[in-house]
C-alpha cells in the first residue's frame, strides 16, 4: 500500500526499501523531504510553476498573466518574453553545471597523462579515435603524450571564442546543416552559456524565437560539447563500462564493514576512492577498529559512475539520499558537487555520520571538509576513509533493510550496444536497426533524468513498463535508472515478465534487460552517439528526426535536465516532460511544442499521466515507423511450386545483375 505524503500532488512513496525503514523507530525519528514536503502545506505558486513570474530586474517581482493588458511586466514584457527568459536560463544553469563538472575532467584527464595521479589511460582504443576528431597524430607515439595533446585540445573548446565545436562533425552530416541553416553551432562551451544569461537580462533580447535559438546554441554546446567530452575522457581514463552485475538499493549497506557512501558528480573523487579502499593499509586500518573490511556504496550520478565501471553497489538514488542516512549504518557520506541536499547535514545530527564534503565549490554547514586534491587523490581519498573508519566504534542504532536490494545489469555504453547485437568480431548497429525496421523491436526510448517529490515514485517503472511491453528498447540514465534497477527491469529474467513478444525474443537471443543502464546524467551524450550510429548504419532515415525514437525525464528536478532535453529537441530527438514552466504564455507553448519541429524536426510534448505519457511516447515512434514505410507487418512467404513456376526466369531483387534466369546458352 503506498504511503501518501502531504498534499495531494505530493508523492507517494511505492519503495518497498523506503518504506521498511520509515516503519522503523530510527526512521521516524528522521526528519526527511517526506516530512518538510507535509509540514509546508502550501502548492506551488501558479505563477512560478507556469514560468510568468519575473524577477530579472528590481521592478519587479512581476506577474504575469497572458493576454491581460494590465498584468505586462513594469518594463513591458510579455508573457512570451518572460517565459522564454526564465525557460533560456534554466538552460544556462543546466549547461553550466554541465559544464563545469566536465573541465574538471579534462584537467585531470590532463593530470592523468602528466602522471600526476594514480590513473592511468586505460582505452587506448577510444583514445586514438578521440585523437583522430581533434585531428591529433597517433602514428608512432606514447599513448600518454597522444592524451595530453587530446586534453589541452578538448580544454581550449571551453574558452573558444570563434569558429565551432570539435565534436559537431560527429552528428549526422544533415544534423549538422540543419544547424548551420538555422545558426544554432555552438561556438566555444563558455560563451554560449555567457551569451544566454547576457541576452536575457533586462532589456536585451526580447523575442521568445531569438531567445531560444541561443537556448538549442547553449544546449548544444552542452550534449555536443562539454559532456560529450566528459564522457569519452573519463572511459579513456577509467576504461568504457562492459556489461556486469551488480546490486541496488539500500540493502548493499553491510553490518559488518565500514559503510562509505560517495555522493554527487565527479568520477575523479570515487575512483580515487575505490583505489585506496583496495589497498592494504586501509583494510587493515578498517580490521584495527573490528570491521570486516570497507564497504563503498554510491549515492545518484557518482554511483551509476562506479557502478558502470566497477561494479560497485548503488545505495540510493537522489531522492533516497536521506533514507541511506537514516539506516544509521554508514559512517560518511562523501559528496562532491550536484544534488546534494543541505538536510543531509541535519538527518545525521545525532548519528555517528559524517557528511565531508570535498570540494571548495561546494561547502555545507555542520559538515567536515577534507579537500580532494588532484594531485596528490590517494593522499585525499586515504585522509577521507581514515575519518570513516574512526566513526566506526561510533555506530549506534541502525537498521539495514537487508533484502532490500535487486540484481542489475549494467555496463551498456555505446561501444556495447555496438557489439552486443553485432557480435565481438563485427561490431554493428546493423542487427538494432534489421529489428526495428522488422518490428521486432518498435523502437527507442530513452528516460532520464532525476527523481522528485511531486508525483508518485513508481512513475518511471509505469512508463518503462507501458513502454517495453510494447516492444520498445528503452535505454535509461541518471537516476531514472536507479529507480527503474530497484524495479528488477535492468535483469535480463525481466524481458520474459515484461516485455512484448518481439522485444523479448531479441532481449533473450542476446541476453540482455529490455531496459539498458546507460549511465549518469552527463553519459546522455552516449544517446546522442547512439543515434548517430542508428543513422550511419542506414535503413531508418538521414538523420536523428526520422529515428523512430524519443526521449522523457518525467520527474526532472534539475535544471541540467532542461539542457539535456533541448539539446536532444535541437538534435532531432522529440523530448516529453510531465511538466515544463511554459504554461503561462500561449504563443510560446505553442512554439516549443509545434513550432521547434519546423527548425529542428523535433519538439517537445508535456503530459502528467505517466501511462498516456508512454502512449505519446510510443505514438511519437509509430508516426516515424509510418514515415519510413516501416510500420506494416511484414508477413514470410512460403513459395509453393506453382509460385516457383511463376517466377522462373524472372530476376530476383537485390540478386545478380538482374537479367532472367534459365540455363546458359
Amino acid at each position: 500500500m503506498a504511503k501518501s505524503i502531504g498534499c495531494d500532488t505530493c508523492n507517494e512513496i511505492t519503495n518497498a526499501s523506503t518504506l521498511e525503514l520509515l516503519s522503523q523507530d530510527l526512521g521516524r525519528k528522521v526528519r526527511t523531504a517526506y516530512d518538510r514536503i507535509e509540514s509546508r502545506g502550501m502548492s506551488s505558486c501558479l505563477f512560478g510553476s507556469g514560468g510568468t513570474c519575473c524577477r530579472i530586474c528590481n521592478m519587479g517581482p512581476c506577474q504575469i498573466i497572458d493576454g491581460v493588458e494590465n498584468m505586462l511586466g513594469v518594463c513591458g514584457a510579455t508573457a512570451d518574453t518572460v517565459v522564454a527568459r526564465n525557460l533560456a536560463r534554466i538552460i544556462a544553469a543546466g549547461t553550466a553545471a554541465h559544464t563545469d563538472h566536465a573541465r574538471e575532467m579534462v584537467r585531470g584527464f590532463i593530470a592523468t597523462a602528466k602522471g600526476e595521479t594514480p590513473h592511468t589511460i586505460q582505452d587506448v582504443d577510444k583514445l586514438h579515435k578521440m585523437a583522430k576528431v581533434f585531428g591529433i597524430e597517433i602514428e608512432g607515439r606514447d599513448k600518454n603524450d597522444i592524451a595530453l595533446e587530446l586534453g589541452q585540445k578538448a580544454l581550449a573548446e571551453f574558452g573558444q571564442q570563434d569558429g565551432t565545436l570539435t565534436m559537431l562533425k560527429r552528428a549526422p552530416k544533415k544534423q549538422q546543416d540543419i544547424w548551420k541553416k538555422v545558426g544554432v553551432e555552438p561556438r566555444g562551451v563558455d560563451r554560449e552559456v555567457v551569451e544566454l544569461m547576457h541576452r536575457t537580462h533586462m532589456g536585451v533580447d526580447q523575442d521568445y524565437k531569438n531567445i531560444m535559438l541561443q537556448g538549442a546554441r547553449c544546449a548544444l554546446a552542452d550534449g555536443w560539447g562539454a559532456s560529450m567530452l566528459s564522457t569519452e575522457l573519463t572511459d579513456i581514463m577509467f576504461g568504457t563500462p562492459v556489461p556486469k552485475r551488480a546490486i541496488v538499493d539500500l540493502g548493499c549497506l553491510k553490518e559488518d564493514h565500514v559503510n562509505v557512501t560517495v555522493h554527487g558528480h565527479e568520477p575523479l573523487l570515487a575512483e580515487a576512492l575505490c583505489l585506496a579502499a583496495e589497498q592494504e593499509d586501509m583494510q587493515e586500518m578498517a580490521k584495527l577498529v573490528g570491521a570486516q573490511g570497507i564497504n563503498l556504496a554510491g549515492v545518484c550520478c557518482t554511483g551509476n559512475e562506479i557502478l558502470m565501471r566497477r561494479g560497485i553497489p548503488v545505495a540510493g538514488s537522489f531522492i533516497q539520499q536521506e533514507m541511506v542516512l537514516a539506516t544509521g549504518a554508514v559512517e560518511a557520506m562523501v559528496v562532491d558537487v550536484q544534488c546534494v541536499m543541505q538536510s543531509v547535514a541535519q538527518v545525521v545530527k545525532e548519528m555517528h555520520t559524517d557528511i565531508i564534503t570535498t570540494n571548495y565549490r561546494a561547502k555545507m554547514p555542520d559538515a567536515i571538509h577534507i579537500q580532494f586534491e588532484e594531485h596528490d587523490a590517494m593522499g585525499s581519498a586515504k585522509a577521507i576513509l581514515k575519518h570513516a573508519i574512526g566513526n566506526f566504534k561510533k555506530r549506534g542504532k541502525h537498521y539495514i533493510p537487508k533484502d532490500k536490494k535487486f540484481d542489475v545489469v549494467v555496463g551498456f555504453s555505446h561501444e556495447t550496444i555496438n557489439y552486443m547485437l553485432g557480435g565481438r568480431f563485427r561490431g554493428s548497429y546493423r542487427p538494432l536497426n534489421d529489428n526495428i525496421i522488422n518490428g521486432r523491436i518498435r523502437g527507442v526510448a530513452a528516460i532520464v533524468g532525476c527523481e522528485h517529490y511531486k508525483y508518485a515514485d513508481d512513475v518511471h517503472f509505469q512508463i518503462a513498463t507501458e513502454l517495453i511491453k510494447n516492444n520498445v528498447l528503452v535505454l535509461a540514465t541518471g537516476c531514472a535508472a536507479s529507480a527503474l534497477g530497484r524495479r528488477g527491469l535492468m535483469r535480463p529474467e525481466a524481458a520474459r515478465e515484461y516485455a512484448g513478444p518481439g522485444l523479448a525474443e531479441v532481449c533473450e537471443t542476446v541476453g540482455m534487460p529490455p531496459v539498458l543502464h546507460v549511465g549518469s546524467c552527463v553519459d546522455n551524450s552516449r544517446l546522442l552517439i547512439a543515434l548517430t550510429e542508428m543513422v550511419r548504419e542506414g535503413g531508418l532515415g538521414e538523420d536523428i528526426s526520422e529515428l523512430p525514437a524519443v526521449g522523457t525525464a518525467p520527474l526532472y528536478m534539475s535544471e541540467k535536465a532542461v539542457a539535456i532535453g533541448q539539446y536532444f529537441v535541437s538534435s532531432g530527438a522529440h523530448v516529453i516532460f510531465q511538466n515544463l514552466p511554459i504554461q503561462g504564455a500561449k504563443k510560446f507553448t505553442e512554439f516549443m511544442l509545434k513550432g521547434m519541429k519546423e527548425l529542428y524536426g523535433a519538439a517537445w510534448g508535456v503530459e502528467e499521466d505517466p501511462i498516456k505519457l508512454a502512449q505519446m511516447m510510443i505514438k511519437a515512434i509509430d508516426q516515424k515507423r509510418e514515415a519510413l514505410g516501416i510500420n506494416k507487418k511484414q508477413d514470410r512467404v512460403l513459395f509453393d511450386m506453382a509460385m516457383r513456376r511463376e517466377i522462373e526466369g524472372q530476376a530476383l531483387p537485390g540478386m545478380g545483375c538482374g537479367g532472367k534466369g534459365g540455363a546458359a546458352h
